[in-house]
């Protein structure tokens, strides 16, 4: 039946409002203070954005996300803190700042963990992954996704380091974290913890021979001023854990809960996707900034996963067995992928 002077154009137009509100039903107006560590010309800002703009759209305008980088809200802890606490809602940490606080986080930061993106992938979007973040409500928090920080690579003012022995005595600043500390210490370096901040002046007077970050970081910090060798010894991976605050999250409708989720994951593949892409950029621009620049063979990788095996066994005997076995039985399954 046609409603008299109802047009089909108008017809269209009423559909497509009937349409709208039923999508925007279940959504309040909210402001969603996303927070993370670094600049806003890095991929997990890029991700940010990614997520703000499918947040808004899909909830019709109601929910929107303010993005603030570089610590702007303060540090990992103090950011941590607030999201357990309910006074802030999203963060978006490195793996150390939550292991604080969920102790199973820390074996993503043991050495030579998996080789590739695609065996990173498989493992933190499969069973893993999934129970690490089943363990975070318990702490005030929710976890939505795994994004990348990137695969991390040891540079200095030495020499290339082409084999095991070329670590051999290297003073390397390694991040605050016993994991890390031991895992150079078997490497044969000389393991320096200290703070990010330090780190540039350190290796600009000699005080330290090296570092290790992913390709991205030693660019924008500008470390191959002082740092004449890059070597691709994708010793670790680092991983970006997507954190809502679960006091702020229990208040959210169902339908508010599913679109964060949804738009956290869609978000992940763009950020990972623009991080290895960035990440290769990062390297001619190295080169191009006069580093030299040498891949690490996998024989040689192999023999340094080897060199830190007694690091990897002797933390995993400080994990509940059931964790342990489960990670075991992941990076079998993903050890092929490529």
């Amino acid at each position: 039946m046609t409603i008299p002077g109802l047009t089909r154009r108008s017809m269209l137009t009423a559909a497509l409002l009937v349409a709208a509100g039923a999508q925007a039903q279940g959504f309040e107006e909210r402001t969603i203070r996303m927070g993370h560590p670094v600049n806003a010309d890095h991929p997990i800002s890029i991700g940010t954005r990614k997520f703000a703009e499918i947040v808004s759209e899909r909830s019709g305008g109601k929910l929107k996300v303010r993005e603030y980088p570089a610590l702007q809200l303060g540090n990992e802890m103090q950011q941590l803190s607030a999201l357990a606490g309910g006074v802030q809602e999203m963060f978006a940490p490195g793996t150390a700042p939550v292991a604080t606080m969920v102790k199973e986080f820390g074996l993503l930061d043991l050495p030579f963990l998996v080789s590739t993106p695609a065996q990173a992938d498989a493992l933190l979007d499969g069973p893993f992954g999934q129970a690490l973040l089943a363990k975070l409500p318990e702490k005030g928090l929710v976890g939505l996704a795994f994004w990348e920080n990137g695969f991390r690579h040891v540079s200095n003012s030495k020499r290339p380091i082409r084999r095991l022995e070329d670590l051999d005595g290297l003073k390397i600043r390694v991040q605050q974290n016993p994991v890390f500390i031991d895992t150079f210490k078997a490497l044969r370096t000389n393991p320096v913890p200290m703070s990010f901040a330090e780190l540039y002046g350190a290796l600009e007077s000699k005080a330290l021979d090296a570092q290790e970050n992913p390709y991205l970081i030693t660019r924008t910090a500008k470390l191959y001023e002082a740092q004449k060798y890059l070597s691709a010894t994708g010793h670790a991976y680092g991983v970006i854990v997507v954190l809502v605050s679960k006091k702020f999250w229990d208040k959210l409708s169902a339908q508010e809960q599913q679109l964060l989720r949804a738009a956290a994951l869609e978000a992940r593949d763009r950020e990972r996707q623009e991080s290895r892409q960035q990440a290769r950029k990062a390297v001619e621009e190295l080169k191009a900034a006069g580093m030299q620049f040498n891949e690490v063979s996998e024989p040689e990788r192999e023999r340094m996963r080897l060199a830190t095996r007694p690091v990897v066994e002797r933390v995993l005997q400080t994990y509940d067995p059931a964790v342990v076995r489960l990670l075991r039985s992941e990076l079998e399954r993903v050890s092929g992928l490529q």
